[in-house]
């Protein structure tokens, strides 16, 4: 393993893994836009804190104009809304019999098989909290599933390597035959986390309110109809199961994992989504498009109504361009949208 692993976005992430994989002494190279904390990574090092566990690590690190040469293998681990430009910068240094892992939020996995192709192209499913604080500076709030996979399903070699190195950053860490299934079950978590943005109040404060309930429940409800038409058996995390959201399910189980989410959110020092601070800290815009609008737009291909997505990436935009706080009042309108679907249904 002489040749280092080419992280693309040394952020939540990227960093992350980068600093442990670097600390097991596995060759890492890591690649980011911001030569502030590219300096502070290479230099100083780069800071891990939060109640999992705290440790500084220098890890090798350029931008973009600064890297040469060819990897065969390369983890992506930029924010959605951005892969098609990373993947621009990226293409060039990827050694022809190389891949391209999607550790990112979302079915950017497609995007990427398009780019390079689907031989070429490896999935991977993260759900443990983090936080990019600054320069050299990264939040890890807590452990979650890490679960990777061939698109096709088949186990290579190159996939149990991937596996391996992957277990030396969590133990628990999963390889799959299903990378699909676990994209799609935390599509269903990944677009409630959107809706707890709309509001300053905590993920377990929005999904511990009873007033809220039919929000959570009418987005999972339209991200397990999607997932269903496109023939997909969909994956969980912890308790998390998306399933419990396919059409027709009973609505009880469906409470239920909103009280374990609840329990579950408040358990980590992040207390609030990505999301969340993209919009109230970083004052930038955030993914919702390629990771929740294409699930509108998937559901228009499959002739299946997603009223509630579609507004909540209205009211995600509106925020981003100044129109509406964020405030429960912006909520309010997700809330009354999701009662009258219901309504009707």
């Amino acid at each position: 393993m002489s040749e280092p692993i080419l992280i693309w976005g040394a952020g939540a992430i990227g960093g992350t893994l980068g600093a442990y994989w670097a600390r097991a002494g596995v060759p890492v190279l890591m690649v980011d836009i911001v030569p502030g904390h590219v300096e502070a990574c290479r230099s100083r090092g780069l800071e891990i804190s939060g109640p999992v566990e705290t440790f500084r690590q220098v890890v090798p690190a350029v931008t973009p104009q600064e890297l040469t040469g060819h990897y065969s293998r390369i983890v992506l681990a930029v924010k959605a809304g951005a892969t098609e430009a990373a993947l621009a910068q990226l293409t060039p240094h990827l050694a022809e019999d190389g891949y391209v892992l999607s550790a990112q939020n979302g079915l950017n996995e497609l995007a990427i098989a398009r780019a390079v192709g689907a031989e070429r192209t490896m999935g991977c499913f993260v759900n443990f909290g983090a936080d990019w604080l600054g320069d050299g500076q990264i939040l890890y709030g807590n452990r979650g599933a890490v679960v990777v996979g061939e698109l096709d399903g088949a186990k290579t070699e190159r996939v149990a390597e991937m596996h391996r190195l992957l277990k030396l950053f969590d133990a628990d860490s999963i390889l799959t035959d299903n990378i699909f299934g676990y994209l799609w079950g935390k599509l269903a978590y990944g677009a409630m986390l959107f809706g707890t943005a709309l509001t300053d109040e905590s993920m377990s404060a929005n999904f511990a309110d009873p007033q809220r309930l039919p929000v959570w429940l009418a987005l999972g409800r339209e991200v397990g109809a999607v997932t269903a038409a496109r023939g997909v058996a969909s994956l969980g995390f912890g308790r998390f199961d998306p399933m419990v959201f396919a059409p027709g399910a009973p609505e009880e189980p469906q409470i239920d994992t909103i009280r374990w989410l609840a329990d579950y959110t408040s358990q980590t020092a992040k207390t609030h989504s990505g999301i969340w601070r993209d919009l109230a800290v970083r004052k930038r815009k955030t993914e919702v498009d390629p990771q929740i609008g294409v699930i509108a737009e998937l559901g228009r291909q499959a002739g299946v109504p997603t009223p509630a997505i579609e507004t909540l990436v209205a009211l995600i935009h509106d925020i981003e361009e100044g129109r509406r706080p964020m405030a429960f009042e912006t909520l309010k309108v997700l809330i009354d949208t999701c009662k009258t679907a219901s309504t009707a249904a």
